[in-house]
Parts: C-alpha cells; structure tokens; sequence
C-alpha cells in the first residue's frame, strides 16, 4: 500500500525547454479540469442510492500503489468484491498480501455506505479472499465515519509535528476495532526513531532492485491527463510532486528519483508525524489480511474526522528480513505486522485518480 514521489530538482528548466507553456499544457491537461474530475468522483450519495453510486464510493478505499486490485459482480441483495490479479503488483506484494488488505479496505468502506443509506448488511471473507457484502433493505444508520469517506486521503506531506490529544488517541483505537487485528499506536520518540530507521533500510533494498523500480515507474501518473486517461496508479501531485508531461517525467524518475533523496524524505515525514500506526493480524492468512485492510480504513476515517492526515510508511514490512524487528518494537513478536502508516496534522493535497465504475463492474 506505499505511494512513491519523485525528486524533480530542475523542473523550472525542464518545464520550458521545449515547445511553451501551450504545447506544455496540451501535453499534461490542466489541475482546474483534474479537480472537477475529482470532485465528480466524491459527490455526495443521493437520498437511496443505486448500488452502482454504493460501489464508486466503496472505490474511494486506499490500495496498493492505486491499482484498485477489484471487480465487483451485483445481484439483488448481495455484493461480491473480488481479486482483479491483472492488477496485483507481485515484486512489492510478492504474495498477494497487500491486495487483499486493499479488498478488505475497500469492504469495510462499501460496508460504512450501506449501513449509512439504508442497506445493512454483514461481511462475508471466503477461504481465497473473495469477499460477500449480503445485505437487506432497511432504515438508514448514520456511521460517524461515513462523512469522512470522501475527504479521505493517503498525505504523502511533511506534518507539523503536534501530539495527538490522548482523547483523540483514544478515539482512534476505538473506532479502528476489528476482531482479529492489533493496532499499535506508536507516539514516543525513541520507537518511532526505530522504526523511521528500519523504513530507510527498507527503501535502500527496494530502490536496489530493479524490478521493484520497473514495476513501480509502471504505475507513476506524471500528470493529470495520464492520471484522467488510466484513472488509477500514483499522482505526481497527490503526492506533493510537480507536473511534468509524461517523457520529461520518466526521464525526471530516471534522474532524480534516488535512494539518498528519498531517504531524507522519508526521514523528515517521519520525524514530523506525531506518530505511527501498526496494524497486526492474528495470522498471516487472505482472511486476516482484509480484517487488517478494514481496521486500517477505519482507522483512516476516524483520523480524517479527528482533522488528522496519515499515509502509509510500509518498507518495513514489505522487506521480509525487517518485519520481526518491526513486530518486536510494537511487541508482537512471532506474528506479521501487516501495515505502518503515520499519521500528524498537515496540509491536503489532491485526491487521487479512480476508474469509472462501469469498469470495475462484471
């Protein structure tokens, strides 16, 4: 589930370069049309909303590198959500891990919806990961999450550095509660440091393997007319990034994009969160794996209702040799922490692209 940015440094000297700003707007398409775009996608449920208007919604969930790894098949009171392999990402996620903790995001959030418009229901995890949302027509029950699911976003920025109140702290373990799941809340300077380290180590092994760099480069969106035209993959400037057509992009990527740079960035978001989250299962099964996709969505919601910001921060934990130290540190020993995410008070950036639920639907 980690978003990358690149280093850009010259870009100024890039941007003009070639044919103008005409050419370089033809070539890129424009923010004020990407944001319109962006705005469509989150609007806000109508009064009994169809199950197609239910899905875009559910589609909003974080996912790995924005693959958005789903299908969805509908009949009359049930629907199923499941694995779109063609869209998994096997260097990163080598064992389908995090597809399915983005399947069990994407449950929880289409889970949220209904309860919240008049369709409740219960979730249903089959033994190879499918998942069943079975549901009956009934009276709306507002989740306090609900309002949360489209301001929702993955904030690859600096924070601020404020603690969280312990209320508020609180308040996120509460409503991030998942049976099957351990959410450890790490604010003390020293674990944080920690695991800040075993981040960098862990972007030094991926940033030496070429696949990992090929695979990653594959999902980058340079800007907002790539981003429009695939609806998917990763937002130079949701992630903070400038806006290059797609040649100076790849060659900026080429350039730039290296692992010294991105450690002091991922040092520095680090050091500026107020703190971090590790979700845990209880064993390293598909079905444990959507149970810590749901618990972190939740966990996102109620961050993002607290006026919170958080992103994931997952090297460590998709480098094998580093999860026991991981484990250790939030003590659970001997089980698989699943995900790290930061979370603190910092700025929004833009949302991230989603495809047309006509696309997603079988």
């Amino acid at each position: 589930m980690n978003r990358r940015g690149f280093i850009a440094g010259t870009t100024s000297q890039l941007a003009f370069s070639g044919a103008g700003a005409i050419g370089w707007r033809g070539a890129t398409g424009s923010m004020e049309y990407y944001a319109r775009y962006s705005e469509n996608l989150r609007k806000k449920l109508p009064v009994g909303p169809s199950l197609r208007d239910l899905i875009r919604y559910a589609t909003l969930a974080p996912n790995g590198h924005n693959t958005q790894p789903w299908y969805f098949a509908v009949d009359d009171n049930a629907i199923d959500i499941l694995p779109d392999l063609t869209r998994a990402t096997p260097v990163v996620d080598p064992d389908g891990h995090h597809l399915f903790v983005s399947l069990g995001c994407l449950a929880e959030t289409l889970r949220i919806a209904a309860f919240s418009t008049g369709r409740p229901g219960e979730i249903e995890v089959r033994e190879d990961g499918a998942i069943r949302y079975a549901f009956n027509e009934g009276i709306p029950r507002m989740d306090p999450l609900f309002a949360a699911i489209p301001m929702r976003q993955s904030t690859r920025a600096d924070f601020d550095g404020r603690p969280v109140p312990a209320a508020d702290l609180e308040a996120l373990t509460s409503a991030s509660a998942i049976p099957g799941v351990d959410l450890a809340l790490v604010t003390d300077r020293p674990r944080i440091d920690r695991i800040r380290d075993l981040a960098v180590a862990g972007n030094d092994t991926q940033m030496a393997d070429a696949a990992f760099m090929a695979e990653l480069k594959h999902w980058l969106r340079f800007n907002p007319k790539a981003a429009m035209a695939t609806g998917d993959g990763l937002f130079a400037p949701a992630s903070g990034n400038p806006i290059l057509p797609d040649a100076l992009g790849r060659l900026a990527f080429e350039t730039f994009f290296t692992a010294k740079a991105e450690n002091r960035k991922y040092a520095r978001q680090i050091d500026s969160s107020s703190g971090l989250a590790v979700f845990t299962g209880e064993t390293a099964d598909r079905e444990h794996w959507v149970a810590v996709g749901r618990c972190c969505q939740r966990f996102a919601l109620a961050a993002t209702s607290l006026g919170l910001r958080c992103s994931f921060v997952n090297q460590p934990i998709e480098v094998a040799r580093l999860r026991a130290e991981v484990a250790a540190i939030v003590g659970a020993s001997g089980k698989r922490p699943d995900l790290v995410m930061r979370f603190g008070y910092g700025p929004r950036l833009p949302h991230s692209p989603r495809r047309s639920v006509e696309s997603v639907i079988a």
